[in-house]
């Protein structure tokens, strides 16, 4: 029975329940309890880089806090790529004028931003919204993981614009078109 809770608990990506667990093994609920008990003290005992925890009302492996360090520097080393000045351009636009046309967000930045779009859309910052019921071209917008890498509950926590804009946004307006 361990080693199937363990084969399970590798798979999870939020706390399982003991009676899920019974029922999926087939067994009493409190035998699968002692046994992740069991589990959880024999790798604290052990020394193991990561916990078996009870936590909100199920149980789920979790790195052990002396190690939090080095795999929070082995996720983030490689992985993070920085955006381009492009695609935090167009990250703006689509942000503050959303939902909004790839061709509106290349009339705003003044430069085609198809690729960029391409790119702020696998990266999952930025996703299809439906379309323009005038033009029927795809309309964009932010993503739930955009919120969640900025720290925003929603997008109203965004900052206003107006301190970033020049004195004279007016005039910088009728000289451009």
């Amino acid at each position: 029975m361990e080693a199937a809770l363990e084969a399970i608990l590798l798979v999870v990506d939020e706390p399982v329940a003991e009676v899920t667990l019974a029922q999926v093994l087939e067994r009493p609920t409190h035998e699968v309890g002692a046994a992740l008990r069991a589990l959880a003290a024999e790798y604290t005992a052990a020394g193991r880089g990561f916990d078996l925890r009870e936590v909100a009302g199920g149980w789920r492996f979790y790195t052990r806090a002396d190690c939090a360090a080095l795999v929070e520097r082995f996720v983030r080393d490689g992985q993070q790529t920085r955006l381009t000045q492009a695609a935090l351009e167009t990250l703006a636009v689509v942000a503050y004028r959303q939902p909004v046309s790839r061709a509106r967000v290349a009339a705003i930045r003044g430069v085609n931003s198809d690729g960029v779009m391409r790119t702020l859309v696998a990266r999952g910052l930025v996703e299809e919204a439906g379309t323009d019921p005038e033009s029927q071209a795809v309309l964009y917008r932010t993503s739930s993981y955009f919120l969640e890498r900025l720290g925003l509950r929603d997008l109203s926590e965004l900052p206003e614009l107006a301190p970033f804009l020049p004195d004279d946004v007016e005039n910088l307006e009728e000289t451009t078109k």
